[in-house]
């Protein structure tokens, strides 16, 4: 068993006695937004349903709903793999962000929202510290997610959930994840320090250029493997 199946028996006491694939696939989700999971790896449902105590049709389930979700797809005959996003999915996921996270920043931020947010600015200096970039990566996923709750919209905050998975998986294609998540960590605080001096228009100037970059970076790492 891999280290990312063993790491979920600890998940095993967020499904309760009444498991269901819902929860098992918000777990999973979960996990691949951490980056446990990478492109291209096949799940093994023995594993998978061993470390989290379910059956393999609740797990099948499951697999089946992140299926919708285009985290996960089945090869016939050959298993479930975590889905290998393209260039062109790259694309679409910003285009996507760029109206769920520029909504967001126009509004007035709770007290809450800006807590959530200054939390994952500071998990992500201390990754970066730790010459950790994958906890830099998880730190980043948290930041966005934090942003789109300032729309107060539990559904707009669901999908931006299922959005920051699949863009978990665009972050394995990076040769060297410093090079693509540092400079990130400066603009998140920049980001951050607008929004708490209620500066909402530039704020939103600023984001758009930070994703235009991102996006241009991601992109450009794709091209050698088209």
């Amino acid at each position: 068993m891999n280290d990312a199946v063993a790491d979920l028996e600890r998940d095993r006491t967020r499904l309760g006695r009444s498991s269901t694939a819902e929860r098992v696939a918000d777990i999973l989700r979960d996990r691949i937004s951490e980056g446990f999971f990478a492109p291209g790896q096949r799940l093994s449902e023995e594993s998978i349903s061993e470390a989290l105590g379910v059956s393999r049709n609740t797990l099948r389930e499951a697999f089946r709903l992140l299926g919708h979700e285009r985290l996960l797809h089945h090869r016939l005959n050959r298993g479930v793999f975590v889905r290998m996003l393209s260039a062109e999915d790259v694309a679409d996921l910003y285009r996507v962000r760029r109206v769920l996270e520029g909504a967001a920043v126009r509004r007035v931020p709770t007290a809450r929202a800006l807590e959530l947010i200054k939390e994952a600015v500071a998990d992500a200096e201390r990754a970066a510290g730790q010459d950790d970039w994958q906890g830099v990566g998880t730190a980043n996923i948290r930041f966005h997610q934090a942003l789109v709750t300032l729309n107060q919209s539990p559904r707009l905050d669901e999908a931006m959930r299922q959005l920051l998975a699949e863009l978990r998986l665009v972050f394995h294609v990076m040769q060297n994840p410093r090079d693509f998540h540092e400079p990130f960590v400066e603009r998140n605080r920049h980001l951050l320090q607008l929004l708490e001096a209620g500066r909402a228009d530039e704020a939103a100037t600023y984001l758009d250029a930070y994703l235009d970059e991102a996006e241009e970076l991601l992109i450009r790492a794709y091209e050698p493997h088209r």
